[in-house]
């Protein structure tokens, strides 16, 4: 799997065995319904043009990271989403890519040190979380 920055295609790798935990729980279909004051019922329905949500989880004895790609993570969080930057391709280890933001509505990044105390190496491992939107 590999992140890569659209506005300077720097390319970060990440494990093949994040597992992407909501790649099913979401439909491009959305739907409102409101009665009408004679009683009919109206329901408004459309597509959703991107906001699909990706959020990719390691498990606890798996898909560890180090400290230096949690920072590189971190710091490409903290870029504004604008028309030319904030903006990543994430490409699956199955082919499929999608163009990306981090999700800002939550809480981006979660990384925890994988031996339990805080890690000081930049080659000290982390447990990861990310959440993006599609775009």
């Amino acid at each position: 799997m590999q992140l890569t920055n659209l506005a300077d295609a720097v390319a970060l790798l990440l494990p093949d065995d994040l597992l992407w935990t909501d790649e099913h729980s979401w439909s491009p279909n959305v739907a409102s319904s409101a009665y009408l004051i004679t009683g009919a019922l109206l329901i408004q329905s459309a597509t959703r043009l991107a906001g699909r949500p990706i959020t990719l989880v390691g498990a606890p004895d798996m898909a560890w990271v180090t400290r230096s790609t949690v920072e590189q993570l971190r710091l490409w969080a903290a870029v504004a989403l604008t028309d030319s930057t904030g903006r990543f391709l994430l490409s699956l280890a199955d082919g499929r890519a999608f163009t990306v933001a981090f999700r800002h509505t939550e809480t981006v990044i979660d990384a925890e040190p994988v031996l339990g105390f805080p890690a000081r190496a930049d080659t000290d491992f982390y447990r990861l979380t990310l959440r993006f939107l599609e775009l």
